[in-house]
């Protein structure tokens, strides 16, 4: 009879312990998935959402005075309108085509050398060769931009080499312009784009291309019907990576673009730091954002279109069952 407590209490316990372990528990609760996707939320809250979050709170707020950069006791739209003035729209528009022509260099650019690099280089050089890409990008972002400011100047070693060669009359005039920014841009960007492209053509499978080679297919056949659709997830996360950084860059803008080369990111900067406005820098900055929102949907849409049309014309009809 003393013995029966002791096991009722065993049971309770382990009827706690039971209860406990179940999904929903406080221990599934404090150290289940939640937990170990801590880092992960916590990174988005604190440095994302927090961030863009008040961005999105200045934008309603107003200059009070030239001594405060903000003030949000009474709050409007009207720092919109203001952002919304002549020389904003054309630098964004100006911004826009730099941003989708430069995605769209880095992808004709980065898509044979991944595939070279994945296909072509032996696994024993292919991790020095990767090496070679990413060093670079190491460097400072300033450093290399600062580099290209003295490669493409008039008095510069390009500008030297080309005269030389006979290429060009005169010195090489392209500092300081949109073309000098565009050539920045698509350098400092270009490592986004070949790594996921390296790794989605690599995750392909040699298997396929045999196969393909096997069914008649030729390299072109081959590369555009397997090798390309299998790489897509890479080619969309390295648009990705590219255009959405490169929208709100302003240190390349502001090194080789100067005046005539100037970007969003560089008016925005400008608000925050310079006219210390930073209701209008908000308001800028969230214009900046929708607007990116805006042409990655599209890009998106045209995708799926692309792959819909594409599904298509390899689809092989059936007739009475057979191919």
């Amino acid at each position: 009879m003393s013995t029966q407590p002791a096991r009722d209490q065993q049971k309770t316990r382990a009827d706690r312990a039971t209860r406990s372990a179940k999904p929903g528990g406080m221990s599934a609760r404090f150290f289940g998935t939640s937990a170990l996707s801590f880092p992960t939320w916590a990174y988005a809250l604190f440095f994302f959402i927090i961030p863009v979050a008040l961005v999105i709170f200045y934008s309603f707020g107003y200059k009070p005075d030239e001594f405060t950069a903000v003030a949000t006791d009474q709050l409007s739209f009207d720092r919109y309108p203001e952002a919304m003035s002549a020389s904003f729209a054309s630098t964004f528009f100006a911004t826009l085509r730099i941003s989708i022509l430069g995605t769209v260099l880095c992808l004709i650019i980065a898509l044979p050398f991944a595939y070279w690099l994945a296909i072509k280089v032996s696994p024993a050089r292919r991790s020095l060769a990767l090496a070679l890409v990413m060093v670079p990008f190491w460097t400072n972002f300033l450093v290399r931009t600062l580099g290209w400011q003295i490669m493409l100047s008039p008095d510069g070693f390009l500008s030297n080499w080309m005269q030389g060669l006979g290429m060009l009359d005169g010195p090489l005039d392209i500092l300081y312009t949109r073309t000098a920014v565009q050539i920045g841009v698509v350098y400092n960007y270009l490592p986004l784009m070949i790594l996921p492209l390296f790794v989605a053509i690599d995750s392909a499978g040699q298997k396929l291309r045999e196969a393909s080679y096997d069914l008649g297919a030729g390299k072109v056949t081959t590369f555009l019907r397997v090798t390309l659709p299998m790489a897509m997830p890479g080619v969309v996360s390295g648009c990705l990576l590219v255009f959405i950084p490169l929208n709100g860059d302003y240190v390349t803008a502001t090194v080789l673009g100067g005046a005539n080369g100037s970007m969003v990111g560089q008016l925005i900067a400008n608000q925050f730091n310079t006219a210390q406005n930073w209701a209008v820098g908000a308001a800028m900055a969230v214009i900046l954002i929708l607007a990116t929102l805006v042409v990655v949907g599209v890009g998106f849409g045209l995708l799926k279109l692309g792959q819909k049309i594409a599904a298509k014309l390899n689809s092989v009809p059936l007739k009475d069952g057979r191919a």
